[in-house]
């Protein structure tokens, strides 16, 4: 069970653990008994880290320039349109698919918030925005804001429409920096290679590893636009999904013998709870976890491990709702983004109580949302409505599935 470090109200950096950085100390001093797979992910890691750089460094000497440049920003990147669509056979999708795959990096991710409608890179560019020229290397590859995963469903969708081979091959890279980037105890970090602080966190936050267990799943389904993988890059898929669901039933939290959800992040090596940022604290999580257990709900031939980890998630789900509104203190009025009779799940939960928290800017961890919001500039999802399906439809389809697989057998 997880143990609270300190009073609810109080600074957060103060009370809740920190993420460490997976470093060679730390590997260190793990038992012997798996040490050597740490060793040479960090390793792999580190030479990761220097090809992507050395790659930038040869495009330097070669185009005459002595400092990087840097990397167009965009937004979030998101799929055009729905896999199928026509649009993915045309032009436009075509250059776009130029743009993306020259802003692979060597290891084989991509960076966030790039700005693709500027054309592809020029030759000793960045891979990534995120940081200055000469600056350390910020989110040269990441999983964060569905960073890589959607990338490589975009260059499936158009090696489906078009046949590219440029795009199969850009994919199956993406699969081998995913293969590559997996921890031995099956998580992934937010970014690789691994840049150190919270990024080196087992992340679930903005559902992160599970955008990559959902495209694994799609993989090892054979969905027809994953059909240029042959049977070994199938079981390199397949036994990645297995370790990363191994690490989702290692990490559900367990509240007085009981199991709960899931945290948004976690020490890569001790597998506990741990903060990153000022809004996000060691806490449980709403959302995640209800995003998670969506796609949980959605694997063929669960097994019993996997159900009785869902059925706990659902019952925490129903116990953990909230149906009165919530006033903001400031003016005394009702939250505007919460109506009277709708019921909400806030996206923190105390790791003892299991009572709903809500972390401020002022880096306070509140019990009361009032409270919090009068002392903070607000402009944060503290609730979501999201759960509420996935508790409803989902789980009712997700019963049938059990009950038809229990008749079949």
């Amino acid at each position: 069970m997880i143990r609270r470090c300190c009073l609810l109200i109080w600074l957060i950096g103060a009370c809740q653990s920190l993420g460490e950085p997976v470093t060679t100390e730390r590997v260190r001093r793990l038992p012997p008994d798996g040490r050597a797979h740490w060793v040479e992910y960090l390793e792999r890691s580190q030479l990761n880290a220097r090809a992507d750089a050395e790659a930038i460094e040869a495009e330097l000497r070669a185009s005459g320039l002595t400092v990087p440049l840097r990397a167009p920003d965009g937004g979030d990147f998101k799929l055009p349109a729905s896999f199928g669509d026509p649009s993915y056979a045309g032009e436009a999708a075509g250059r776009l698919a130029d743009t993306i795959l020259s802003y692979q990096t060597p290891t084989g991710g991509w960076s966030k918030h790039t700005g693709y409608s500027r054309g592809p890179r020029k030759p000793g560019m960045q891979w990534t925005s995120q940081n200055e020229p000469g600056e350390s290397p910020h989110y040269v590859a990441t999983f964060d804001n569905r960073s890589t995963t959607e990338q490589m469903q975009f260059l499936a969708n158009v090696w489906h429409a078009t046949g590219r081979d440029d795009c199969r091959a850009g994919f199956v890279k993406g699969l081998n920096f995913i293969v590559a980037a997996q921890y031995p105890n099956g998580g992934w970090p937010q970014v690789y290679p691994l840049e150190g602080d919270y990024h080196d966190d087992i992340t679930f936050n903005d559902d992160a590893m599970t955008h990559i267990l959902e495209l694994l799943q799609a993989m090892v389904a054979e969905e027809p636009r994953f059909a240029f993988l042959d049977a070994s890059q199938r079981q390199q898929a397949a036994k990645a999904l297995a370790a990363g669901l191994g690490c989702v039933l290692a990490t559900q939290v367990d509240q007085h013998g009981e199991p709960t959800v899931w945290c948004a992040q976690y020490d890569a090596l001790s597998l506990q709870p741990s903060s990153a940022r000022a809004l996000e604290p060691a806490t449980l999580s709403g959302m995640e976890s209800a995003q998670l257990l969506k796609f949980m709900m959605t694997i063929p031939q669960p097994s019993p491990e996997i159900v009785q980890s869902i059925d706990s998630g659902l019952r925490w789900l129903e116990e953990a709702t909230i149906t009165r509104p919530i006033k903001n203190t400031k003016d005394g009025k009702p939250n505007s983004r919460m109506r009277e009779g709708e019921v909400y799940w806030a996206r923190f939960y105390d790791l003892e109580t299991g009572k709903p928290v809500f972390p401020g800017r002022d880096g306070v961890l509140y019990d009361s949302f009032e409270t919090m919001a009068e002392r903070n500039s607000l402009g944060y999802d503290y609730f979501s409505t999201r759960p509420g399906s996935i508790l409803k439809n989902g789980q009712k389809k997700w019963r049938k599935m059990l009950a038809k697989q229990a008749d079949d057998r």
